[in-house]
């Protein structure tokens, strides 16, 4: 009978139907006996030559990436989130833990969101964590990943675990893996796991019910909770409780973090928008079910509402399904709405904590704010601006603020900022937390209300201050199996054959982190090295010298089939002309972005 099924999925793949690694998955999981339980479905769907959907499941193994491992929900198949890869995954973490020192017994803290079988895959993860000796502590219903990251610390744990799939669409889900610092897990930790994972054969379980009969597995909650909301409560930096404003939680966990916060901080001028706000992995009330802040649509039906009823609200804020991350709208002088991005949120705060330190007289020059290589230039001039540190050469990925926190001590850590809208303040987390976000933009909108100015006005004033910037970003999607070929490939014609020109903006140097070489423009010749850090990741450069500069950064997601383009642009204020400075930044930024995108259609076309 294998040899038969063999025949079958080598003929489908001759004929093109089977691609990349779904030959050798099929026929791995129709021989391995820890995967016999698959086997009758899997035969049938070989026999009934359902190619394309086997093709999805098995065409490869969904890796760790920055944000740990994500993908769609499949019933089988290495390619696909399912009970098995969940499993493997667990028990990667279990056994890498046992090889790291802690051979008997350890702890692990799991929580999950609101997705679609994410309460499923968390007890089949405290399952496999208590079957290798663990003490589980399991969330008795959706949590925020902050509120993981918060968790690992306070109880102490050795280990993580947040399921999500974050922003992406419903179809998906994820494993988020942490380690004891509350951090996600970094080199070597998330090598070694992912080594596990891939021997991974016959994984222990336990009864999930008998585990919590006699305390293997801990449901945990209220207590916890408690906690981390008083935490994050106590960083406020203002009385000032005035602005008036809505929040979304996208159908996600938002409630029990960002709006417990407000909540609890004293605000009661700030309403949650009811459409939104029922928990539900279908995302029904979210434009194409795509609930994202970062993409403006999934404002529209606030936007809608606050219209029809009049409603007075000066700010729109949005976190995303686990609420690690946060969107925000600003009201305008013509009374509707502009949205600011991470880029604008993070260096608002950053501006915003450094400005009460100075007034309190807790400012100090050692006081840090960290960013990664693909976050705005502007946040390490306000740090500049105040006389203060900025760390921003690390590669994407919050894992690696966290890490600089570890590396520099807490005591003068003011804030940590990502532009895809992630942001963290205080010590007792290691992970972005859209409830700090919340906290610290309501206490800055409030203050500059009373003064008669908004969140616009702000950072206008930070233009005047340190120079007008503008980011913009661009993702060229190369999906289905053949799409990490395409990636790469594009990828490499980027490192090998640099292009000197976008646009009309002339570029002199490459930075890539991968090899880790600086390469002049258009000479090919070594302009220096780079020791740290070392990731996959290729930033340009333009002339230094010309009034606007421009940054270009490109890398593969880690979590999508697609490369992420990063713009980043600094225009000079001559003779104080804001408005010179900013008609100039933004027409060379828009003239780059279509002439890259442009350039990379023509490379993969």
């Amino acid at each position: 009978m294998t040899t038969e099924l063999f025949t079958l999925i080598d003929t489908a793949a001759a004929a093109g139907k089977l691609t990349a690694d779904s030959p050798a998955n099929l026929k791995s999981w129709l021989t391995r006996e820890c995967v016999a339980q698959y086997r009758p479905r899997l035969e049938t769907l070989i026999r009934a030559g359902e190619w394309s959907k086997l093709d999805e499941m098995f065409w490869t193994a969904i890796p760790f990436g920055t944000g740990g491992r994500r993908g769609p929900m499949g019933e089988m198949g290495p390619a696909t989130i399912n009970d098995r890869t969940i499993a493997e995954s667990a028990h990667g973490m279990a056994v890498y833990l046992r090889s790291t020192g802690c051979t008997t017994g350890g702890s692990a803290v799991i929580a999950h969101d609101t997705r679609n079988n994410s309460a499923h895959f968390a007890r089949i993860t405290a399952c496999t964590f208590a079957a290798h000796g663990l003490k589980v502590f399991l969330f008795d219903s959706y949590r925020s990943t902050p509120a993981l990251s918060f968790s690992v610390r306070y109880l102490g744990c050795n280990i993580g675990v947040m399921i999500s799939a974050s922003h992406n669409p419903p179809a998906d889900n994820g494993f988020k893996a942490y380690w004891s610092n509350g951090g996600q897990v970094i080199p070597p930790h998330d090598k070694g796991i992912v080594s596990e994972v891939e021997r991974a054969e016959n994984i222990p379980t336990v009864d999930f019910a008998a585990a919590v009969a006699d305390g293997r597995i801990k449901i945990i909650g209220a207590d916890v909770d408690r906690e981390y909301v008083g935490r994050v409560a106590k960083l406020s930096e203002s009385s000032n409780r005035t602005i008036r404003a809505i929040f979304t939680p996208l159908h996600g966990v938002g409630e029990t973090n960002v709006y417990a916060v407000i909540q609890a901080a004293g605000y009661s001028t700030v309403d949650i928008f009811e459409p939104q706000r029922t928990p539900d992995g279908n995302f029904p009330n979210v434009p194409k079910h795509a609930p994202n802040p970062e993409n403006l649509e999934v404002f529209d039906p606030v936007i809608d509402w606050v219209k029809a009823t009049n409603n007075p609200a000066d700010l729109i804020l949005a976190s995303d399904p686990d609420a690690d991350r946060l969107g925000v709208m600003v009201r305008n002088s013509s009374g509707g709405f502009t949205s600011l991005s991470g880029n604008q949120v993070g260096a608002l705060i950053t501006d915003y904590l450094f400005r009460k330190r100075k007034a309190s007289g807790r400012f100090s020059p050692q006081d840090y704010v960290v960013e990664t290589l693909v976050t705005t230039p502007l946040t390490k001039a306000v740090a500049a601006f105040h006389g203060a540190r900025c760390f921003s050469e690390l590669l994407v990925g919050f894992k690696y603020i966290a890490q600089t926190m570890e590396e520099n001590g807490t005591d003068h850590f003011v804030f940590g900022t990502e532009e895809s809208i992630g942001f963290l303040a205080g010590d007792f987390c290691r992970d972005k937390d859209a409830s700090v976000a919340a906290l610290y933009i309501l206490e800055l909108a409030g203050e500059l209300k009373s003064e008669g100015r908004t969140l616009l006005d702000q950072l206008d004033q930070l233009y005047r201050e340190c120079g007008y910037y503008c980011e913009g970003q661009k993702s060229i999607y190369c999906e289905g199996p053949t799409g990490k070929a395409k990636i790469d490939g594009l990828m490499q014609t980027l490192r090998d054959a640099p292009p000197a020109q976008f646009g009309a903006v002339r570029f002199t140097e490459a930075a890539d982190y991968k090899t880790g070489r600086r390469i002049s423009i258009p000479s090919g010749q070594s302009a220096g090295t780079i020791e740290q850090p070392r990731g996959d990741l290729l930033i340009y450069k333009s002339d230094e010298s010309q009034p606007v500069r421009i940054q270009i950064a490109g890398r593969p997601s880690g979590t999508e089939p697609k490369i992420k383009f990063y713009f980043f642009c600094q225009s000079d204020l001559m003779n104080g002309d804001l408005e010179a400075a900013r008609a100039a930044g933004d027409a060379a930024m828009k003239d780059v972005q279509k002439a890259l995108g442009e350039w990379a259609q023509k490379m993969l076309s």
